[in-house]
């Protein structure tokens, strides 16, 4: 086992989240540790998306807390990975090229951009631009980005979208090697995630609140 995640536990307690003034779920709370994997649940609009852009502090809960603790002194948002939904890569860039830009950008580097391409059998596109890719194919490139730098904590929102079944394994290989070395994963599915000794919570949108002339 590394110390890619040794030491670092996360706390949530009572999260609350409001977008566009809705109220999307509350009093949400959960622990996690090294090793630990957490699968989010529920149906759309309920606030899985917001609840991953809240870890990585994109977004202000409404109320409660989430915290980490750790051997190392960063904070939540410098500790983790996040793959959303969209694949985040700039087209005019080659595969190999987003994966440096990330390397870089994220500081902590770990396997070389072509090491990362390998790791999700993607090592012959590693000089075309991502404009040429499939959606597959992008989407294994975004995942790559998890293995060039290091962050104890992976975020994934539906990671599984435009996998195929062969590219589903690759991916369920990664989380069990990134758990395996204390490492913390937080995905958001539709689907059924086939991985081994996760934990599941579902998210229930909050009951609206009532009009101001019935208060």
């Amino acid at each position: 086992m590394d110390d890619r995640g040794r030491g670092l536990h996360l706390n949530v307690e009572n999260l609350a989240c409001e977008r566009g003034g809705r109220h999307l779920f509350q009093g949400l709370s959960f622990a996690l540790g090294p090793g630990d994997a957490l699968v989010v649940t529920g149906r759309n609009g309920a606030g899985k998306s917001s609840l991953l852009a809240i870890l990585a502090g994109r977004l202000n809960p409404a109320s409660g807390v989430a915290r980490i603790t750790e051997a190392r002194e960063r904070t939540l948002p410098e500790s983790l990975h996040m793959v959303g939904h969209r694949d985040a890569l700039k087209t005019a860039l080659t595969a190999g090229e987003n994966l440096a830009f990330a390397r870089d950008f994220l500081g902590s580097p770990a396997l070389s951009p072509e090491a990362a391409l390998a790791a999700v059998g993607l090592s012959h596109v590693a000089r075309m631009p991502v404009a040429y890719l499939s959606a597959g194919q992008r989407r294994r490139v975004a995942l790559a980005r998890l293995l060039v730098a290091e962050r104890p904590l992976w975020l994934l929102d539906e990671p599984t979208a435009a996998l195929d079944a062969v590219s589903q394994g690759i991916l369920a290989r990664l989380v069990a090697d990134h758990r395996a070395g204390g490492g913390m994963v937080i995905a958001t599915t539709h689907a059924p995630l086939d991985w081994a000794g996760t934990t599941t919570v579902q998210i229930e949108r909050a009951a609206a609140h009532p009009a101001p002339e019935a208060l």
